[in-house]
């Protein structure tokens, strides 16, 4: 038998370090090669850790609220010295599944410890509960048989911390009292919702956004008519080929793209007095989440992929976030941001910049309307699909000159689509 090292993997670009949240595996455990042995979160995921190896673990070398490097040593695990290879270092697996903070509310530490008669939950019969789905528990006064009515998501159908959130949530609310302005009560139906840490996240951020960059943004509307009639023409083959839909979103990234490597000073990002440019063009996307809260997964390289190839990224990418799939380098290096607000029947708005990057794109509604369509033999009135798009941009580094041209851009290369293009 040998005692190795187990050693805190990648978690995703950037990332130096995190915090632990608890232990999933106790000292004198079997563990097998990929088992879930310690949670821990950063300022972007919360992820579940794999063990490398299959063995014993005879010391955790980690506590819960510990901050660890990314490299270092977590726990010792005593393992056969022939499931070694003695010429190397054993490697830890550098890929996890993580939740995006942004895909799920965690419920923030409390101030005061749990009363006494807080109701006992823990691990019993077959379910496992991770140490913080339990403290959730103990928190929200769950006992064990509701927490065994929870439908769990995760592996095994274990039960995740959006699921148990979700319960919460879900949870009648109670009538409360409230004093108003004047000093007189208030009755009725309303309800004081704490913040958790992710909106708390989300809300520093956004304000940050708005105190870093100068925000400005510039509209232009764009005749989508060709676009519309080609996706119609080809949706059905294109999903009866590939299984998925093709929606309007890969197009617009596609556009996007195209309109970067034409403009390469909106694929930077601002460090003190330095402006540091971006060679790769990695383009995120808003994905709004069953909870409400929203994700921004990365599509790396999005100049290189064809529109067929963008359109089953974009699914799989969308489709994991819903799901809670998705890895730490999913949302990680992104360089410039989209988001498709027609989905929820806008028409325009006015995004905040993701940091630091310095320009987001938002795609309103199509709409039919009356347009005027200039023709050799004059200018007619017909009905044509329309779409506002914004681009907000960071006046400190875009002048309004680029900020303008980037996004005129990208509308020349929507009414422009090549319509005889071949999908697949």
């Amino acid at each position: 038998m040998k005692i190795v090292e187990m050693l805190m993997p990648p978690l995703g670009e950037s990332i130096l370090e995190c915090t632990v949240l608890g232990h999933l595996k106790s000292v004198g455990d079997t563990v097998l090669i990929d088992d879930s042995v310690l949670e821990v979160a950063t300022d972007k995921v919360d992820t579940e850790v794999p063990c490398p190896y299959k063995g014993i673990l005879k010391e955790w070398l980690v506590n819960e609220n510990d901050i660890v490097e990314i490299g270092s040593p977590v726990a010792k695990i005593e393992v056969e010295e022939s499931s070694l290879d003695e010429n190397s270092e054993p490697q830890v697996i550098p890929q996890l599944n993580a939740t995006s903070e942004a895909a799920i509310s965690p419920i923030a530490t409390p101030e005061a410890p749990i009363s006494s008669e807080t109701i006992s939950v823990s691990n019993q019969g077959n379910q496992f509960y991770s140490p913080l789905v339990l403290s959730i528990a103990k928190k929200e006064n769950i006992n064990s048989g509701e927490l065994a009515g929870i439908q769990g998501t995760g592996a095994d159908q274990r039960i995740t911390k959006f699921d148990i959130l979700e319960y919460v949530k879900n949870r009648a609310s109670k009538a409360i009292e409230l004093p108003n302005f004047q000093g007189k009560s208030i009755s009725g139906e309303s309800e004081i919702i704490t913040m958790d840490r992710m909106r708390k996240m989300i809300s520093q951020r956004m304000s940050d956004s708005r105190k870093i960059s100068a925000h400005v943004t510039s509209f232009i509307e764009t005749d989508m008519t060709p676009i519309v009639n080609w996706r119609e023409s080809v949706k059905n083959e294109f999903r009866k080929s590939t299984g998925i839909g093709i929606t309007f979103t890969p197009i617009l990234i596609q556009a996007v793209a195209k309109a970067i490597v034409d403009f390469p000073m909106i694929n930077i990002s601002v460090s003190g007095d330095n402006i540091i440019k971006k060679k790769d063009i990695n383009i995120g996307m808003a994905v709004a989440l069953p909870d409400g809260n929203l994700i921004v997964p990365v599509i790396h390289h999005a100049d290189k992929y064809s529109l067929a190839e963008l359109a089953k990224k974009v699914h799989d990418l969308a489709h994991r976030a819903r799901l809670n799939q998705l890895k730490a380098d999913d949302l990680a290096g992104g360089t410039y941001t989209v988001s498709n607000i027609g989905a929820f029947a806008n028409l325009m708005g006015t995004p905040i910049i993701v940091q630091p990057q310095v320009g987001i794109m938002a795609f309103g509604a199509i709409k039919k309307k009356p347009a005027v369509i200039e023709t050799a033999q004059g200018d007619l009135i017909g009905i044509r699909s329309m779409m506002f798009a914004s681009h907000s941009y960071d006046h400190r580094v875009v002048d309004g000159s680029l900020g303008g041209l980037f996004l005129k851009r990208v509308n020349d290369y929507l009414e422009t689509f090549d319509i005889k293009q071949v999908l697949l």
